[in-house]
């Protein structure tokens, strides 16, 4: 097995552990392990993207997107088109759906979520393995829309959390964020010297 499908193995244990209660995890290494190409949309049962839950500087708002061909409110993301570091692939789907720069993404899993894509043209039905990374934006909040989407919103994270009209995924990160997100992301605050104190998993 190669290093980086190991260090991802090896995220997803700690993410696990974090969060014992969320049963997809297994599913999500079981796939990581066993298929030849899980990052690869080629592999048409399935296959891994990646999100980004991307956050205010302060940590209070969440950038959401209403995506053009759903036309639901979502995180920014995207498919991994067969790059294994998944975190790359949020923090470089975050800045193309947003247009925000100065982004830091942190190094482990955020969230994780398995869930079935309706058949559409020539591409069957599938699952997607989402695999969601907390995205900091120290840059500033002036975002760009793109073809990706009908609108961007800067929306408050106890706002989501609450509303029962959004995504249940949406709501459960939210809440995440609130309970423990916050503390992450002041302690991967840049220093004055340019070094970023190690972060703990949520």
């Amino acid at each position: 097995m190669d290093a980086i499908r190991q260090h991802f193995l090896e995220a997803l244990g700690r993410y696990a552990a974090c969060w014992p209660d969320e049963g997809d995890v297994d599913r999500f290494a079981s796939w990581a392990r066993e298929q030849e190409k899980p990052f690869h949309r080629e592999t048409r049962e399935g296959h891994f993207t990646a999100s980004a839950w991307l956050v205010s500087a302060d940590g209070e708002r969440a950038l959401l997107m209403l995506h053009r061909k759903l036309e639901r409110w979502l995180q920014p993301g995207g498919h991994a088109d067969g790059e294994p570091d998944l975190p790359g692939v949020a923090l470089r789907e975050a800045e193309e759906e947003t247009g925000l720069r100065g982004l830091d993404v942190l190094p482990d899993i955020f969230d994780v979520d398995r869930h079935v894509i309706p058949a559409r043209g020539h591409e069957p039905e599938h699952w997607h393995y989402d695999v969601r990374y907390a995205v900091i934006a120290r840059g500033g909040e002036a975002f760009v829309v793109n073809e990706e989407s009908l609108e961007l919103a800067w929306r408050p994270v106890a706002d989501i959390a609450a509303d029962p009209t959004l995504d249940g995924s949406l709501r459960r990160m939210a809440s995440k964020w609130l309970s423990a997100g916050a503390a992450v992301a002041a302690r991967s605050q840049r220093s004055d010297d340019g070094v970023t104190p190690a972060v703990s998993p949520l």
